[in-house]
């Protein structure tokens, strides 16, 4: 089984930061590859100080909202970490954003301080002629490790936040609708970074290549707040490479990787690595959106590293589920089982327990689980079903040992002719034509059956395949009433900033 969670109560971002800097000072926790910086703990802590520093003399006081926009660097993993442990509530922007949902987002976060690089500044300029109150901004480079006017000072300049102040306001990137502004505390998020130690066995001499963007709950949690509860460390390149990725985690003597599925596919489909040691890799973490089987087999196969499939909400700091430690003990197509956390299937209309094998909705209860969105008391409310459990829309059942299996989401399900139909159903059989590299189903509107079906696919680079052979494989594998309706041939999926498909944008494309 997976090891026993890291008990984190009552901690804090500050607490977990000033404990690393006192055990082990000088050992490394971050490296940008691409400039050669480091930092050590005691730098983290000395650099966070600072930062309060800083805030302080701009006239922020504790618990304000600060805001970035900026892509992986030193810069990025020093403010995201130096705000929450000053007691400020960081407030990461996604880089994919466009000016009218970053307009939003900026608006309704009430951030009264924005960090930006030189290639975002331009954007942020037109997104804030849209909205109505003044924010301070300040450019600067990813990749330095100060900020101007900013002092060493040898102490914290503002008091302590507590285990329930605010810690980190997370904008979901929801397929439609306006985003939603997940507000974390630092029990959550200090509770989602020690069950991803414990979940790991993850200790002071591992080392991630942190890939993911840092406007992303899984590379918050998991590669930058994670490391603060075993003392390990992490590498943070500006962004991932399929070319690049494996001499990474040679180079950099990489213990753990930490990637989405769309990595693992695109990473499948590369040369395979030569003359590099990658024995030192104790396995591979997947999550944020399922992994198909195939990929999941293929991925351990050619490079000789195991996966753990995981899965996390940003309603959850990131963790959930985790398939055990144990090679053996692992259930390929399960993001695994409840750590540190609860979980139960319930009824989609009476809200009711269900037993082993029913499928049904799927809710979380635990100390990682948000306090709520923010400014949004009915949007809340609607999120719990009461005693602390979260909704969390994810359709799947529990089997006799305990692991879960996720067949759809609730806003995703196709209903044709008052059949419900899961979309990953249909993706797996698609991703098993040789032809097709990444494939994604959405309902679409029919007049006879309310809904159709609509698949959007990319194929394997070199490969021809036609729409009729397409259908043909589907009925052959579904049967004709679950074989899509419509084909189209993309160049790339429309998906979120964590690798998530986004299913309903389909329809635009």
């Amino acid at each position: 089984m997976a090891g026993e969670p890291i008990v984190t109560s009552g901690e804090t971002v500050r607490t977990l930061l000033e404990k690393q800097a006192a055990i082990r000072p000088r050992q490394t926790c971050f490296i940008a590859p691409e400039t050669g910086c480091t930092l050590n703990f005691g730098d983290l802590l000395e650099r966070s100080r600072s930062l309060a520093n800083y805030f302080r003399r701009r006239g922020l006081q504790p618990g304000a909202h600060i805001a970035w926009l900026l892509p992986n660097g030193l810069q990025v993993y020093r403010l995201f970490v130096g705000s929450m442990a000053a007691g400020y509530v960081a407030t990461p922007l996604s880089l994919l954003a466009q000016a009218e949902q970053l307009a939003y987002v900026l608006e309704h976060s009430d951030c009264q301080l924005i960090f930006v690089g030189p290639d975002h500044a331009e954007r942020l300029r037109q997104a804030l002629k849209h909205v109505a109150r003044p924010i301070a901004v300040v450019e600067v480079d990813p990749d330095r490790e100060g900020i101007d006017d900013e002092m060493p000072v040898s102490d914290w300049s503002v008091p302590a936040p507590l285990s329930d102040s605010p810690a980190l306001l997370m904008y979901t990137s929801g397929t439609t609708g306006r985003p939603k502004g997940v507000l974390l505390t630092h029990g959550n998020v200090t509770a989602g970074a020690g069950f991803v130690s414990g979940a790991h066995r993850l200790a002071p001499d591992d080392r991630v290549l942190a890939v993911l963007p840092m406007y992303h709950i899984n590379a918050q949690i998991v590669t930058v707040l994670a490391p603060l509860t075993h003392g390990g460390s992490l590498v943070m390149p500006r962004r991932f490479g399929v070319g690049s990725f494996w001499n990474l985690a040679d180079q950099f003597r990489c213990t753990w990787i930490n990637v989405v599925p769309t990595m693992i596919a695109y990473l499948l489909e590369a040369p395979l690595p030569q003359g590099l040691d990658l024995s030192r890799i104790r396995f591979c973490r997947s999550a944020s959106a399922p992994l198909p089987p195939e990929h999941h087999r293929a991925f351990e196969e050619r490079f000789g590293i195991g996966v753990i499939e995981t899965m996390g909400l940003t309603e959850t700091a990131a963790p959930v589920f985790t398939n055990p430690f144990v090679s053996e003990e692992r259930k390929v197509g399960s993001p695994g089982l409840p750590f540190g956390n609860e979980a139960r299937t319930v009824d989609l209309e009476t809200g009711q327990p269900l037993p082993d094998g029913v499928p049904g909705e799927i809710q979380i209860r635990g100390p990682n689980v948000m306090a709520g969105y923010y400014k949004g008391a009915e949007e809340t409310e609607k999120a719990f079903a009461g005693n602390g459990w979260l909704r969390t829309g994810d359709l799947g059942y529990r089997d006799a040992d305990g692991f879960y299996f996720i067949t759809g989401r609730l806003k995703e399900l196709i209903i044709k002719g008052g059949e419900n139909i899961a979309p990953r159903e249909i993706d797996e059989v698609l991703l098993h034509h040789p032809a097709v590299l990444e494939a994604a189903v959405v309902g679409v509107p029919d007049s006879y059956y309310g809904q159709n079906i609509l698949a959007g696919v990319i194929l394997r680079p070199g490969v021809v395949c036609s729409e009729a052979e397409l259908r043909q494989y589907c009925a052959e594998k579904l049967g004709p009433f679950k074989t899509p309706r419509v084909f189209r041939f993309l160049a790339e999926l429309p998906k979120g900033p964590s690798g998530k498909i986004q299913r309903l944008k389909l329809l635009e494309v």
